[in-house]
């Protein structure tokens, strides 16, 4: 009696709408948030903030019909298009660095933490201290108020563009041009790029 081949495994069914987002991101140039998975097949990246936005395009769902593509719950870090890559990595790390110090502050401490009365620093855990650490470092790394309040409105509450540009009362170019200098600066804070000579 012949001999079956082995099954290789099946992949596990796409999420309902995973495949048209993938599509529509690799039409449109926004692969950045793509990954494969274990079957070559590319892939949202669960559980972040970009896997959650909703890209809609309207002609039949296609780009290359005259389709218009519009982005539900745009990050402004990745709907700014004119950014350079370590500027979205600087701007994503500022994020990061702001939101684990937030997270980090409302944690409960440990038995440890709470009996150990002769630590340095009045009993606030290492974690919580270096997390608001880097995030100090990196906003005096932005050195003027005016383009850390940019950088602040748009990575951190995300803020658009115009929404800034209209309550400051400047023009949208020169508010991009206070975050790009202020994600510069994050990024040569942060090791991205050196600095620039002049």
């Amino acid at each position: 009696m012949p001999r079956k081949a082995a099954k290789r495994p099946q992949p596990p069914k796409l999420p309902k709408g995973e495949a048209e987002q993938v599509r529509i991101r690799r039409e449109v140039g926004h692969d950045f948030a793509l990954k494969q998975d274990a079957f070559g097949r590319q892939r949202l990246t669960t559980g972040t903030a970009e896997a959650r936005r909703v890209y809609e395009v309207s002609n039949g769902g296609y780009t290359s019909t005259g389709g218009i593509v519009r982005l539900r719950n745009v990050d402004p870090l990745v709907g700014i298009t004119s950014l350079s890559r370590q500027q979205r990595e600087a701007g994503g790390r500022f994020r990061d660095d702001f939101e684990r110090s937030q997270r980090e502050g409302l944690q409960p401490q440990s038995w440890s933490e709470r009996v150990d009365s002769g630590r340095v620093g009045g009993g606030v855990p290492d974690r919580v201290l270096s997390a608001g650490r880097a995030h100090a470092h990196a906003v005096a790394a932005l050195a003027h108020w005016e383009v850390a309040e940019v950088v602040r409105k748009i990575c951190l509450e995300g803020q658009s563009v115009k929404a800034v540009s209209e309550r400051a009362g400047e023009g949208r170019d020169v508010v991009v041009k206070l975050l790009k200098v202020g994600l510069d600066l994050l990024a040569v804070h942060y090791g991205m790029m050196g600095r620039k000579a002049g």
